[in-house]
């Protein structure tokens, strides 16, 4: 650089190019958002802009239409679905049934079931939550948080998949999980 170069305009560029740096890692990885999964009159809180799909699933002897949202943010994904049952009475077989395939897919090797309290969820099937670790369809381990609860004739299943999982996570996603 010629003669006329300026420490002081380095310094300035120097402390310009440090906030920035400093503005993109304050950024936030979750940005929450009030979701409303498959029209049900559930209120939930996801990180990310979410996507949308939908199946249809045979569990315990039923087929079963099932709404699902869900997103990938921080290292994690975080996913929400809504089971039309058409009968309440079946919640506990669905649920039983569901969470048997979510473990036998992962492969779990450790996993723990738990009360759940959610206000507004139905005295057919007692809310739970469940943590387990397991293997990702490419062999990577996973743990996974979910819950499972039910009103009416909807099963409501939420859970996040991760290496890990921290309160970041989960206390947002899960507490903000609502049936007014």
């Amino acid at each position: 650089m010629g003669g006329g170069d300026n420490p002081q305009m380095y310094h300035r560029l120097f402390r310009l190019l440090s906030l920035a740096v400093l503005l993109a890692a304050c950024s936030p990885a979750l940005n929450w958002r009030e979701v409303r999964p498959g029209g049900a009159e559930l209120k939930a809180l996801l990180p990310c802009k979410p996507d949308q799909g939908h199946r249809r699933q045979r569990l315990a002897g039923q087929d079963i239409d099932i709404s699902m949202v869900g997103c990938e943010a921080g290292g994690a994904l975080f996913a929400i679905s809504v089971a039309e049952l058409g009968d309440p009475d079946r919640a506990l077989a669905v649920q039983v049934q569901w969470q048997a395939h979510l473990l036998g897919n992962m492969q779990a090797v450790v996993s723990t079931n738990s009360a759940y309290a959610i206000k507004g969820a139905g005295a057919q099937l007692a809310p739970m939550r469940l943590s387990a670790r397991g293997l990702r369809p490419d062999g990577r381990p996973v743990v996974v948080q979910g819950v499972w609860f039910a009103r009416g004739t909807r099963l409501y299943h939420a859970a996040i998949y991760a290496d890990t999982i921290g309160n970041e996570q989960s206390e947002p996603f899960f507490g903000g999980l609502e049936l007014p």
